[in-house]
Formats: C-alpha cells, structure tokens, sequence
C-alpha cells in the first residue's frame, strides 16, 4: 500500500517548521500509541472520534482511504529525535482550490509547547501558497479556546459560525469556521 497519494499536494513533502517535520502519514505510524491517543477522552474531547473507539484495523482502514483522493494524511513529528507527536490532514477540493485542514496532536507532553502552533502554520502557510489551492479553510467547536487562538495566531480570519450545532457534554455549542485565502 502507498503510504501516500501522488497529486499537486503531496509531492512537496516532508515540510519544516521550526520545532517539527511534517510528513506523510504511513503504515509505521500505526502503533500502539497512535490508537490510544485516539482512545484518550481529553485527546479527542471535541473531537467527533471521541463518539469511536479506535483499534489497529480501524486506523488502517483511515490510512487506506487517502490514496488515490488528492487528500494528505500527515505525521507531525518533533525535530529533535523525529518522535510522533501528533496528525493532522488536508482534504483537497482541487476543483474548487480549497483545502481544508485538521490537527491532532496526540501526545499530551507536547501540550503547551508550541509544536501544534509550529506545525499548524507550517501547513497552513505552505497551503496559502500552493498554486493548486486558492483558499485553506478550517473549524472548531467554539468552546474550543486553544484551537480558536491556534486558527487566529497563524492570520486565519473566522468566516462562518453554525449556532449550535453540536453537543459537547450535552450542551450545544456553535461550530466556528476560518479561512486564509491565498492574498491575505
């Protein structure tokens, strides 16, 4: 199995932040501590993954479904010794020039670090730049203060809001959307 699809997007990487490397997401990135982070409740708390419980077979079956679709499945990884720190995709619409993009990061002692920060710009500049995408676009739950502060820090701007859309802990709770065009 390709680790990754061939199209406009993957050929450029790994990428390089300042505190991580960006790569394409591949069977040896299946491990045991990959599913758990997908498994843990405060990992995945505003999360739609936190309604699954994950096992290997699922998580390949995820890993499969990206070649041949022109979307990216990475691996964020921390540059100093390269360890595994979290995920994060890119769901390419190349008819329209979008590309939409997700982060997890997994690893809970890279919380508060900078390295979803790193690794969100990172992405998402490179996107903005890229001549097969015009507008990169991305949303959360509102009651998600850190991944709010994450879209903004790297020049998002909130686009949309659907008012109450989903629950977080029975409670509705707005989905906010940003967007970066290409000429911000």
């Amino acid at each position: 199995m390709a680790a990754q699809t061939i199209g406009p997007l993957a050929q450029d990487l790994p990428l390089q932040g300042e505190l991580v490397e960006i790569r394409a997401f591949g069977p040896e990135d299946l491990t045991p501590e990959y599913v758990g982070w997908l498994n843990d409740p405060e990992v995945v708390r505003y999360s739609n993954q936190r309604f699954r419980r994950h096992d290997a077979r699922s998580c390949a079956a995820y890993l499969e479904s990206f070649p041949g679709t022109g979307n990216l499945f990475l691996s964020v990884r921390r540059k100093d010794g390269r360890h595994a720190i979290g995920t994060m995709t890119v769901y390419h619409a190349s008819h329209h020039g979008t590309a939409d993009v997700g982060i997890l990061i997994g690893d809970r002692n890279a919380w508060g670090r900078g390295y979803g920060q790193d690794a969100w710009n990172t992405v998402v500049h490179w996107l903005a730049r890229h001549p097969a995408v015009r507008k990169v676009t991305a949303g959360t739950v509102a009651c998600n203060a850190g991944m709010l502060k994450l879209m903004e820090r790297s020049g998002m701007k909130r686009e949309a809001v659907r008012e109450r859309q989903e629950l977080i802990d029975g409670e509705p709770v707005d989905i906010v959307y940003f967007a970066k065009h290409r000429d911000d």
